[in-house]
């Protein structure tokens, strides 16, 4: 049987306001906010805001446009995307593995039992090896290669947010120092792990509305020259089995969309060969995703059959 597919081209107006109205209500009882970064912990529980962009042109928007929130992982993608664009896969692959985990995103012991080696770029350990990749010679210089190179190819607008990085800077970050030592102790950390975890820090404190997240997003659908579409495919494919930590399989089946998320309630999914839709809400869930986020797109996803399975 021929499956019905309708695609983000029937999408209405009326039908994305209602549900940005919805979405507020799991968003109240099923999330809170991201105290552990004192500057996430200070944003509006009811903010809510989504920009769907199509191949056409077309442009769905509901909520504040103008509200401003740091990428933290949501970044994570496009530094692979622009890894593979310089480097090549080969070298990229040396350096983190394609395998999901069902742990936590900072997960240490995850990173011990693979004996160092970072299981997959979505995860702090995996993008922690991979920014060591970075060109420069400091956090700073290393942020602003990239943020140039995503600005000029998405045509967006991030900035580097000094207090929400202010704010990461001021916590002691056990953590993910010791990721990177234990990386670097397994040799694939390939600058110091000071350097590294700057770079870390000022990259997920990019910053942007939905509209540039949703620009960002559009890089994932190839069209014209602007980046390769074997590193799009390699991006998409990680995204849907890793992008939402131990919720992406159950996310797969539920919704079925290249997905990455944020604790500061950005998300974003990518509709292969139609477009991409950003929402940014911050209360999260246990698993650092959004929840207003989530619903919208499960309801995007099941109204509209986007389902890529």
């Amino acid at each position: 049987m021929k499956r019905y597919f309708i695609g983000l081209q029937s999408l209405t107006q009326s039908q994305l306001d209602a549900w940005v109205i919805q979405a507020q209500i799991p968003a109240r009882s099923g999330g809170k906010l991201p105290d552990y970064i004192p500057g996430l912990a200070e944003a509006q529980p009811d903010w809510l805001a989504v920009h769907i962009r199509n191949v056409n042109g077309d442009i769905y928007a509901s909520g504040d446009m103008t509200l401003s929130f740091p990428l933290m992982s949501a970044v994570k993608p496009f530094v692979l995307l622009y890894l593979l664009e310089q480097l090549g896969a080969e070298r990229v692959f040396d350096q983190v593995g394609m395998l999901p985990s069902d742990r936590p995103f900072n997960s240490l012991a995850q990173l011990r039992a693979d004996e160092g080696f970072p299981r997959n770029p979505m995860l702090n350990s995996g993008a922690i090896a991979l920014m060591s990749l970075l060109p420069g010679t400091d956090g700073l210089s290393r942020c602003e290669n990239l943020r140039q190179w995503l600005n000029e190819k998405a045509d967006c607008h991030l900035v580097l947010d000094e207090l929400i990085l202010e704010s990461v800077r001021s916590l002691r970050n056990e953590t993910n120092i010791a990721i990177a030592r234990e990386i670097a102790d397994a040799g694939y950390l390939q600058a110091s792990v000071a350097v590294t975890i700057d770079t870390y820090n000022q990259l997920c404190c990019l910053a942007g509305t939905v509209g540039d997240l949703a620009s960002l997003g559009m890089l994932l659908v190839p069209f014209g020259d602007r980046v390769l579409p074997e590193n799009c495919r390699i991006v998409k494919a990680l995204m849907t089995t890793c992008g939402l930590y131990e919720s992406s399989g159950s996310f797969a089946v539920q919704v079925g969309l290249p997905t990455k998320s944020g604790v500061s309630g950005a998300l974003l999914s990518v509709v292969p060969g139609e477009g991409a839709i950003a929402c940014y809400s911050p209360p999260i869930d246990a698993a650092g995703n959004s929840v207003a986020g989530l619903f919208l797109l499960e309801q995007l996803a099941r109204n509209l059959h986007l389902s890529v399975f």
